[in-house]
């Protein structure tokens, strides 16, 4: 597989079309600069992976990818159903996680963030760099936490002053944004993920985008904020968990 130059990602985009709330891997490549796309070949591609931190979008023919082409895939994939028996030959435990995909209608009314959330700074760098592993995903997609607080996508619900909520456009698209929320442990059940997302919401809209939100069925308490922020379900989905534990 061979890295497709920066300049030349645009002409994927067939490849990923129409665009679709939910795991947006491709366009956070080529609109951010995070992550890289690869090919089987190039020009006239078979195969391509758009790829981000444990995070990749597979497209094309499963037939034409060559020993090797994939051994250093390692996270969740998007990517076709006829793509899960090459990953179990990749790796025979390959998993299905089960997503729920929502979107947030157009007059869905998002109640003020609050006094208590901020938009993050690069101030806040230690203590997103003290985030638990649990937690650590929140960043992954912006290649870590000096480019999440560079990028200027993440809020905050703060106790203390110290941000415990942290809610961020996680997968940005030319029409849809996906929001990834992480709250400590020690200050959950008291609101902030809706306080610390509804930021992120108003931000997604001021752009001209929609706000999305990807969760699984059996994460109440995410759907319990979503719920809570007016999110409606529009699809079922899958990612296929490879080399890596399906999180619990």
């Amino acid at each position: 597989m061979r890295p497709v130059p920066a300049d030349a990602l645009p002409q994927l985009r067939p490849w990923f079309a129409p665009e679709r709330p939910g795991p947006l891997i491709f366009e956070h490549v080529v609109r951010t600069g995070h992550g890289r796309c690869r090919v089987n070949r190039w020009p006239h591609p078979q195969v391509v992976l758009a790829e981000l931190p444990g995070n990749y979008a597979l497209r094309g023919d499963p037939a034409q990818c060559k020993d090797g082409d994939l051994d250093d895939v390692a996270g969740f994939v998007d990517a076709p159903p006829e793509w899960l028996p090459a990953l179990r030959t990749l790796d025979p435990a390959a998993g299905v996680w089960d997503r729920l995909v929502a979107v947030l209608p157009d007059d869905a009314v998002v109640p003020p963030p609050g006094d208590h959330v901020r938009l993050l700074t690069p101030a806040d760098a230690p203590a997103l760099a003290a985030l638990g592993v649990e937690d650590a995903w929140i960043h992954e997609t912006w290649g870590g936490v000096a480019g999440l607080l560079a990028a200027g996508v993440a809020y905050a619900a703060t106790a203390d002053g110290e941000p415990v909520s942290i809610a961020v456009a996680f997968y940005v698209g030319g029409e849809y944004e996906d929001i990834g929320v992480v709250t400590v442990q020690a200050h959950r059940r008291r609101g902030l993920s809706t306080a610390s997302a509804a930021a992120v919401v108003r931000d997604i809209r001021a752009r001209g985008h929609v706000p999305s939100w990807t969760t699984s069925p059996d994460n109440t308490g995410s759907l319990a904020v979503a719920a809570r922020l007016g999110f409606t379900h529009v699809r079922n989905d899958v990612l296929y968990a490879v080399r890596t534990p399906i999180p619990v």
